[in-house]
């Protein structure tokens, strides 16, 4: 990669960072694809000021041509659109090179979920007599009882946590702080935890505030807890796909599939959109219709 153009990466991001306060995941993401772009346009002599419409859809063609998925590619191609029309703020460029690029064709995957019966062999698979089981249970009482997402989970801090009136104070994508309600179950769940094993997980770390603290007394990262949940997922004999976002979907469309509002559920969660929460719609609708089939004498 050039160094012009890594100067450039560099202070786009520190741009969106301190614009949008985009997460650490979705920074590097960027820095990802900006750089797999930069080191396409240094084969082919040039640079990513020297870029014109057709570079742009050659690279797109490239990326289809080497059978990466068209969502993956879209959101590259987001990714450049921002990048250039920071240039062209910043009077780098006299036009956007994304101009007039169509985003490849997309269909709407339903994201993946998780029955009733599973979360409940989900949440009994850990072994509650051990410090590390217990803490286990804990955090997927609290993922599914609350729809958090993993990043958000893990980085729950004991001051964020209100027992005595039963909410968590969630820090979400962009830095927006949302209320949630816990539940009765999670919040037994997280007394017991910190009662009888969060100390023994903390070891000579006591004076931490980390709520859920790893087996050596500091921080989890969200890569070691879903290789918790794909153990306890194989404990529990689930055959499903799993995604680090499972017990979320599955929060949200068991809450829609019990008569929730879909505006209460986009509040829970976090969305800035009701489209984004809209696709829970189409899970129920289908659960519904599944329904019909099996128990419809004319299904």
């Amino acid at each position: 990669m050039r160094d012009s153009d890594q100067a450039i990466i560099d202070t786009f991001l520190d741009s969106l960072w301190l614009e949008k306060g985009l997460s650490d995941n979705t920074l590097s993401a960027y820095r990802r694809d900006l750089s797999t772009f930069s080191e396409w346009l240094g084969k082919n002599n040039l640079s990513l000021l020297k870029v014109s419409r057709v570079h742009i859809t050659q690279y797109l063609s490239h990326r289809l041509g080497l059978g990466l998925k068209a969502r993956s590619t879209a959101r590259m191609l987001s990714c450049l659109r921002s990048l250039y029309r920071y240039l062209l703020r910043e009077n780098q460029l006299v036009e956007d090179p994304t101009l007039r690029v169509e985003n490849p064709k997309l269909g709407r995957p339903l994201p993946d979920s998780l029955t009733e019966l599973d979360v409940e062999k989900l949440l009994a698979a850990p072994d509650v007599e051990t410090p590390i089981g217990l803490r286990d249970r804990t955090m997927l009482e609290v993922l599914y009882g609350c729809g958090l997402r993993v990043s958000e989970l893990v980085k729950l801090r004991i001051s964020e946590v209100n027992l005595r009136q039963g909410v968590v104070r969630v820090m979400g994508k962009g830095r927006k702080e949302r209320l949630v309600p816990m539940g009765e179950e999670a919040m037994d769940w997280v007394t017991r935890f910190m009662t009888e094993a969060r100390n023994d997980l903390l070891k000579n770390n006591l004076h931490s505030d980390i709520l859920f603290p790893s087996n050596r007394g500091g921080g989890m990262t969200r890569q070691a807890f879903w290789y918790r949940v794909k153990a306890h997922a194989r404990t529990a004999a689930i055959v499903r796909k799993l995604s680090p976002h499972t017990l979320r979907h599955a929060f949200a469309t068991h809450l829609l599939n019990h008569g929730a509002d879909l505006r209460v559920v986009q509040l829970l969660l976090g969305h800035s959109d009701l489209s984004t929460t809209q696709i829970y719609t189409h899970i129920a609708n289908q659960r519904m219709k599944d329904l019909h089939r099996e128990h419809h004498p004319r299904g």
